[in-house]
């Protein structure tokens, strides 16, 4: 009798060393005898005692930042550069046999992969199709954790920096080509008044009364500044009379 008592509470305590209970976000990596048996959860599961052994995978996506590094641009400019990475395990299975350290090994795929993409973009490419890099660096990345169970969904660059000398240059340079774009727009607004000056003439022309009214429109302009200066408002018809006397002289 005390035997038997002792036996079912022997299988009691084994029942219950065999209970586990994985997460909604979580996966059990089960191994029997070191041979991958199964993946279990969420939820409530059995692992046999001394014969199996788990190793639990988060499935959640994890923000996982790469230290700042230094390359070179396609125009030999040396920048530094960070960025920032999310991945998500897909395949617990192949996250844990196919990789010792998934982390570790996604942030050196992607230092790699940011030396050798932004090696094939200019500096101008870097700082203004930063959305276009990040897709491009995501992708190239993805390919090569995908074997792994790992996904990545997204990667973006922060921190641009540039040498000092380079953005003096390129400080220049933008000056340059506001001062350029300043001298174009006074020269279309000279050209759009001397149009507009043509037109006047040709239509005072057509109405020599236009241009008394222009006349005394410019003496009450110059009285409105209270200055000292006197005016002779001279007809226009003393004008062509003087023009007819030279003709004839």
């Amino acid at each position: 009798m005390q035997a038997s008592i002792i036996f079912l509470i022997f299988i009691f305590l084994l029942v219950i060393s065999s209970v586990r209970v994985a997460n909604q976000y979580e996966r059990a990596v089960v191994f029997r005898l070191g041979k991958y048996e199964r993946t279990a959860g969420p939820g409530l599961y059995f692992k046999l005692p001394l014969i199996e052994w788990q190793w639990k995978i988060d499935l959640r996506t994890t923000t996982t930042a790469v230290e700042q590094q230094e390359t070179i641009t396609l125009d030999n400019v040396p920048i530094k550069i960070n960025a920032v990475i999310w991945r998500r395990v897909v395949d617990p299975k192949l996250s844990v046999i196919e990789v010792r350290d998934v982390g570790n090994a996604v942030v050196q795929v992607a230092v790699t992969a940011l030396r050798s993409v932004i090696g094939q973009h200019s500096l101008d490419d870097v700082l203004k199709a930063q959305d276009a890099i990040s897709d491009s660096l995501q992708a190239s990345i993805d390919r090569v954790t995908e074997p792994w169970g790992v996904k990545v969904e997204r990667v973006q660059m922060k921190n641009v920096e540039i040498p000092e000398s380079m953005q003096r240059a390129m400080a220049q340079e933008a000056e340059a080509l506001r001062e350029k774009r300043a001298r174009q727009i006074k020269a279309e607004a000279e050209v759009d008044a001397a149009a507009l000056l043509r037109q006047a003439a040709e239509t005072i022309m057509q109405n020599p009364a236009g241009l008394e009214l222009r006349r005394m429109q410019m003496i009450t302009e110059v009285g409105a500044e209270q200055n000292t200066m006197t005016i002779i408002m001279m007809p226009s018809e003393f004008v062509d009379m003087a023009r007819a006397i030279a003709a004839k002289g």
